[in-house]
């Protein structure tokens, strides 16, 4: 699976001292990225938790596509990237912008309302201009209460302690449902592409948040709790090494 580079480096990442999350792995020219566009309206603007579950999908669906398999036409720029950090660059787009960017190759969820759209990552320095003219920064949603998550669903929850935007936000529960994916097995894995890849984002008490952290064992936390954490580079908005989100399948 494409994925599988994630799954072996995976615990090893969790481990680095939190400096070295930071280091680059790539020179500035080679820095590879997935744009992820969240639609937002001046009208009518998305409710925050389906736009953020609308990312999350939307960044895994790219990646399992049949189009990143071997031989198809995402495989090598889907391989690359996962190769090294896995960078997600969000901006919003509205009206004419947003219908540009259904032209370019990707994938768009619609949740409830709500509507994101994952576009094959390449190198930062090749960005199209219908993405580069994008806002990354200069919109936010208010909280939500989105009500407890559906049974059965996997949650991707955000470090109650660690404010985000919403853009910061869609980028880390996009690794989140990556990470999650390449930890899971075939059938799994395939029950979840049948439902879209529909998760739950929330934002749980800070008690919840320590329970569930796995801590100095990431490989015991994901067997007896199916939870695995994102740990952020640190390269816009938190700190290095900083735990963003929890995801749990369920």
């Amino acid at each position: 699976m494409i994925l599988e580079p994630l799954a072996a480096r995976y615990a090893s990442w969790l481990g680095l001292p939190a400096e070295e999350t930071a280091l680059p792995e790539a020179a500035p020219d080679e820095v590879r990225a997935m744009p992820v566009i969240l639609r937002m309206e001046k009208a009518e603007p998305p409710a925050r938790t389906p736009l953020l579950e609308a990312a999350a999908a939307a960044a895994l669906a790219v990646c399992l596509d049949e189009r990143t398999k071997p031989g198809g036409e995402w495989h090598e720029p889907v391989r690359d990237w996962v190769s090294g950090h896995i960078r997600k660059v969000a901006r919003r787009a509205r009206g004419t912008h947003w219908q540009a960017v259904q032209e370019l190759p990707g994938v768009t969820i619609s949740i409830d309302g709500a509507e994101a759209r994952a576009l094959v990552p390449g190198r930062v320095v090749d960005v199209p201009k219908e993405v580069s003219r994008l806002q990354i920064s200069g919109s936010e949603l208010p909280p939500d209460e989105p009500g407890p998550a559906p049974a059965s669903t996997p949650v991707l929850m955000l470090n109650p302690r660690v404010p985000m935007t919403v853009g910061k936000a869609a980028a880390q529960v996009g690794h989140g449902t990556m990470l999650l994916a390449a930890l899971l097995d075939e059938h799994r894995l395939s029950a979840w592409a049948e439902r879209g890849f529909r998760c739950a984002v929330r934002v749980p008490e800070p008690r919840e948040w320590a329970e569930l952290h796995p801590g100095a064992n990431p490989a015991q936390a994901w067997s007896e709790r199916s939870v695995i954490a994102v740990r952020d580079a640190g390269f816009t908005e938190v700190d290095p090494g900083t735990v963003t989100v929890l995801a749990q399948w369920r």
